[in-house]
C-alpha cells in the first residue's frame, strides 16, 4: 500500500470494487465481506477526495454507493436527540475523559450507531457500502466496535471501511487495526486488507 501511488490505489479500487468477484462476495470463505482500506493518516485529506471521486467513478459504471462517513452520522443522531447544542455548550467546563464517557454512550455502536446505519442501509437501494470518517470519531468510536457490530446488520453487501493508519496481521498478534500507525490495541480479524484482494 505505501508504496503504491495514490492513482494506483484509486486504480485497485476502482478495478476490484467494480469486478462481479467483489460484488458477489466471492473468495471470502464464507467470512463477512468487510475490507478495510488502510492509508497513511496524513494522507487523509486526499483520501477524502479520491474516496468521492472513486464512488462518483462506480455510480457511473452502475455500481451503487452507500457512503456513510462516521462523523457526520455521529452529528446527526446527536441532533436528532436533541442533545448536539447541549454537548457544544458543556465542552468547555467539562473534562475530556466526562465528555468522551459522554459521547461513547450516546454514540455507541451497538444501541445507536450501527441502527442508524442499518436506517441507511433499509432505504437505499446499494451494491457497496464505504465508511469513513473513522480518524474524526475517534476515541468515542472505535473502529473495531463499529465492525464486530455491523457483521450481522451488512453480511449481504461487501463494506469498505477507509482506515487512516494500518491494518496488520501477524502469527503472533493476530490482526490489527493500527488507528494512526500508533494504537494497537483493537483486535478485528474478520476483514480483508482491500489491496490484498484481486478482481
Amino acid at each position: 500500500m505505501a508504496e503504491m501511488s495514490m492513482a494506483d490505489r484509486f486504480e485497485h479500487l476502482r478495478t476490484v470494487i467494480s469486478s462481479e468477484r467483489f460484488l458477489n462476495r466471492e473468495g471470502l470463505g464464507n467470512e463477512v465481506p468487510f475490507f478495510i482500506c488502510p492509508f497513511r493518516p496524513e494522507e487523509a485529506v486526499d483520501m477524502d477526495r479520491h474516496r468521492g471521486q472513486l464512488a462518483r467513478r462506480l455510480e457511473h459504471e452502475g455500481v451503487r454507493v452507500l457512503d456513510v462517513n462516521l462523523y457526520d452520522l455521529s452529528i446527526e443522531i446527536l441532533e436528532q436527540r436533541d442533545i448536539w447544542n447541549r454537548i457544544l455548550e458543556m465542552e468547555e467546563s467539562v473534562s475530556k475523559e466526562q465528555l468522551k464517557e459522554l459521547l461513547q454512550g450516546v454514540l455507541d455502536p451497538e444501541a445507536h450507531l450501527v441502527p442508524a446505519i442499518a436506517s441507511k442501509m433499509a432505504s437505499t437501494d446499494f451494491d457497496v457500502l464505504f465508511l469513513s470518517g473513522v480518524g474524526e470519531v475517534f476515541p468515542y468510536v472505535r473502529s473495531h466496535n463499529v465492525l464486530n457490530n455491523l457483521q450481522s446488520t451488512a453480511k449481504e453487501k461487501p463494506t469498505v471501511m477507509f482506515f487512516p493508519g494500518a491494518y496488520t496481521h501477524s502469527p503472533e498478534t493476530g490482526a490489527s487495526l493500527d488507528l494512526f500507525g500508533r494504537l494497537r490495541d483493537d483486535k478485528y480479524y474478520r476483514a480483508f486488507n482491500i489491496f490484498h484482494y484481486e478482481a
